[in-house]
C-alpha cells in the first residue's frame, strides 16, 4: 500500500514531480496515513494506551490529527494537511482527497453514547476543500466535490457540488456581513475555482 500511496500523491499532486526519497520526507499527508494504518490495527486489536500515543505523536510531527478509531479506504490523499481533524467514528471511502484545515467531526457526545456513531461517512472518490467542515453522522455520496469553507450538517447526494455562500460585502461601517452558510448545487454545476 505504501507505493500505492506513493503513486496517488503522484498522481494528485501537480508539485509532486516523480516519487524522490526526499520529496516523500516532505509530505506530512502521506507520514500521517501510514501513521494511521498502524495505529488503526493497534485499536482494532484492542491494544491499550499506544494507539492514541502513536497517534498524538503523528499529530505532532505532521499537524494532522487522525483517531485511530476510524476507517480510512485506499489511496486516500491530505494535501498540505495542517489542521485535518478525523474524528474517531469517522469513515473515508476510496480515493478520498483532504486539503487543509479540513475537519470530520462529530455531534452527539453529549448523549452519553459512546459506541454511537458521531462523525461523517465520506464516499469514494470525494474531494474536500480547504476549510470544508463536515460534522455529526451524515454522509456525504460517492463522486461529491466539498468546496472550500463549506459547513455540511445535512446528507449530501452523490454527483454533487457543495459550496459556501459568498459573503455579502459593503462599505457602510455599521454593517456587519452576513456569515456564510453552505448551499448544494445540483449535478452539472460546478464550483468556481479550485476547492
Amino acid at each position: 500500500m505504501i507505493f500505492e500511496d506513493l503513486r496517488t500523491a503522484c498522481r494528485k499532486d501537480p508539485a509532486l514531480h516523480g516519487v524522490h526519497v526526499v520529496d516523500v520526507l516532505l509530505y506530512p499527508g502521506l507520514w500521517a496515513i501510514w501513521a494511521h494504518r498502524i495505529t488503526h490495527r493497534l485499536h482494532r486489536l484492542g491494544v491499550p494506551f499506544l494507539p492514541r500515543l502513536l497517534s498524538q505523536l503523528s499529530r505532532a510531527v505532521t499537524g494532522i490529527e487522525i483517531h485511530p478509531g476510524a476507517v480510512i479506504g485506499r489511496r486516500c490523499f491530505i494535501d498540505h494537511g495542517m489542521g485535518v481533524v478525523i474524528g474517531e467514528t469517522a469513515v473515508l471511502g476510496d480515493d478520498v482527497m483532504l486539503y487543509h484545515r479540513v475537519t470530520l467531526g462529530g455531534t452527539g457526545w453529549w448523549n452519553g453514547t459512546k459506541t454511537a456513531k458521531r462523525h461523517p461517512t465520506i464516499g469514494d472518490r470525494v474531494v474536500l476543500g480547504v476549510g470544508a467542515t463536515v460534522l455529526g453522522p451524515v454522509h456525504i455520496g460517492h463522486d461529491t466535490l466539498v468546496g472550500a469553507h463549506a459547513l455540511v450538517l445535512r446528507d449530501v447526494p452523490a454527483h454533487s457540488s457543495v459550496r459556501a455562500a459568498h459573503a455579502d460585502s459593503t462599505t457602510s461601517p455599521n454593517v456587519t456581513p452576513r456569515t456564510p452558510h453552505a448551499g448544494i448545487l445540483t449535478p452539472g454545476h460546478e464550483q468556481e475555482g479550485r476547492p
